[in-house]
């Protein structure tokens, strides 16, 4: 069977938008002869709506736009997700739903029957589970129709299961001979190899070929990779599609299986923080980003994403020293400046820092300088930075990284003032990695900005050591308590100095508050500060532990 995976990036809410997007991927797939046109899971509506599910104008746009999309098809079939009202009460009023369009009409519709609700998932909060699916018919072949985690939890694969069924083996057994999956999966680090693997052992293990297109783009903090891709019955793959851009990708189930090259971690986590940053932008509504240039490698990093996304020409980029900011750093930000081709100025802080310390004079009679002074110095810069983004309606981006974040290494209504944290997901130890790759080829970030010692200079001769344990031990122990669960004792026993663990742990949960506070952050680790991390504020478990 000829098939075209169309893996486009869809606007959560833009119906007629999304309904476009549709209509051209399946007029290409049908004109490249695809018997079958898919899209991603949601495709109409885009994903996550989160509450927006929860709006009957919402249903009824989604549901309107899926009944022009079935008057508007031919003999090719199209095979797209979208919401369906539960005609089954009581329980939930929706459920994710997928339907084969073909003639005119709906010849099927299946529902989704695993819901996630875990991690950044909350879908049994909308949805209603499927409690059967059965293969539908079509052109004399009988298919199996999927969404997204029905495929995630197959026996072969996973040791630890999280629902008792199995829709994929369900099908098979049902007399399945093709199966389909439209998908919504977001991206982290290493998870197009995880789920790959997985795709190519339940084809193999069920003995069908699988045909799965995912969406791309980013939508909020989430960041979808696409990757769309055919597999064969021995789970080898026939085809696949790129990865952080929209692709139309056509492929016979009867073809060789393929080889394929594979983008190194460094320009996938690149491309990734690009498209998030840039959807997240444009589909705000904003065309501009600004920021400031600190001279460091942290801004350095952000500023160059933006330029990547946004174009040279939207990307401002300020300057605003102390009397404790080094020459270099100045030199620094305005080499870097200039190597990106972004616009950049200059302008101090000392004049209204000297004067917010003479209003506080009184108040402060008596008491030493400390950390007071030095967040002031970072809630002035916010002011002015806030002040910039009002003005010319640029989306001011945060630049700090996700070793700060997770320690409070950052002043609250200071440096993390702004519309997106751009790398809140990004480990300083990978910060430093991916400015490398960007220089591959020539010196745009300054080498000067990878080498020296991290400073928020903030005081004189600070350096961030000065508060905290060497970034590659500290974002080691930040892997292995945030994102892999691990407690304080079984981080010790793994070669690390209780007294530093014991710190680093204070440090991070003394900072939910702050966290609480932030910028949306673009999802790149398998657990980010965000929708997917939900701790309270105000608590004691764990002191101990």
């Amino acid at each position: 069977m000829k098939i075209a995976l169309a893996q486009i990036n869809s606007t959560v809410g833009d119906f007629r938008g999304n309904e476009a997007k549709i209509l051209e991927g399946y007029r290409r797939g049908a004109e490249a002869g695809a018997e079958i046109v898919l899209f991603p899971e949601l495709a109409i509506s885009g994903y996550p709506p989160r509450d927006l599910l929860l709006r009957d104008r919402f249903i009824e746009a989604d549901l309107a736009a899926r009944a022009r999309l079935a008057a508007a098809t031919g003999e090719a079939g199209l095979l797209v997700g979208h919401l369906e009202r539960n005609p089954a009460r009581p329980g939930r009023e929706l459920m994710n739903a997928v339907s084969l369009l073909q003639g005119g009409r709906t010849l099927a519709t299946r529902r989704k029957s695993l819901l996630p609700t875990y991690d950044v998932f909350d879908e049994d909060r909308y949805f209603e589970a499927a409690r059967e699916n059965l293969p539908v018919s079509f052109r004399g072949r009988k298919i199996g129709l999927t969404i997204c985690e029905d495929l995630w939890n197959d026996e072969g694969f996973w040791s630890e299961r999280r629902y008792p069924r199995n829709p994929a083996r369900e099908l098979a057994e049902a007399g399945a001979e093709l199966l389909f999956n439209v998908s919504a999966s977001p991206w982290h680090l290493g998870k197009e190899k995880i789920r790959e693997r997985m795709l190519a052992g339940l084809a193999a293990g069920i003995g069908r070929p699988l045909l799965y297109c995912n969406a791309v783009g980013g939508n909020d903090e989430l960041v979808f990779d696409g990757r769309s891709a055919g597999f064969d019955a021995r789970g080898r793959t026939l085809a696949r599609a790129a990865m952080f851009r929209e692709d139309l990708l056509m492929l016979d189930t009867d073809a060789a299986p393929a080889a394929f090259d594979e983008p190194g971690e460094e320009e996938q986590l690149f491309s990734a923080l690009v498209l998030g940053l840039r959807d997240y932008l444009h589909k705000c509504g904003f065309r501009a980003a600004l920021l400031g240039l600190s001279g460091g490698l942290d801004s350095a990093l952000v500023a160059a994403l933006a330029v990547e996304a946004l174009g040279a020409a939207n990307v401002r980029g300020v300057s605003l020293p102390s009397v404790y900011s080094s020459r270099g750093s100045l030199d620094d930000a305005r080499a870097l400046a200039s190597n990106l081709g972004i616009s950049h100025e200059v302008i101090p802080i000392q004049p209204p820092f000297d004067a917010c310390r003479a209003q506080l004079r009184e108040a402060f009679a008596g008491r030493p300088e400390d950390t007071t002074e030095e967040n002031l110095q970072a809630r002035l810069r916010g002011v002015l930075l806030m002040a910039l983004s009002n003005k010319f309606g640029a989306m001011l981006l945060t630049t700090g990284n996700k070793s700060e974040m997770a320690v409070g290494y950052c002043t609250l209504y200071g440096d993390m003032c702004g519309g997106l944290a751009v790398i809140g997901d990004v480990p300083k130890t990978m910060v430093s990695r991916l400015a490398r790759w960007i220089n591959r080829e020539r010196e745009i970030i300054p080498v000067a900005s990878i080498e020296k010692p991290p400073s928020a200079e903030l005081r004189p001769n600070q350096t961030d050591q000065d508060s905290l344990p060497p970034y590659e031990v500290l974002d080691a122990i930040l892997r292995a308590y945030v994102e892999e669960g691990k407690s304080r004792a079984e981080i010790a026993e793994a070669g690390f100095e209780r007294a530093v663990v014991d710190h680093v742990v204070r440090l991070i949960r003394g900072s939910e508050y702050k966290r609480r506070q932030a910028a949306p952050v673009l999802k790149v680790t398998t657990k980010a500060f965000g929708v997917g991390r939900r701790l309270p504020i105000a608590q004691r478990y764990g002191e101990e532990t």
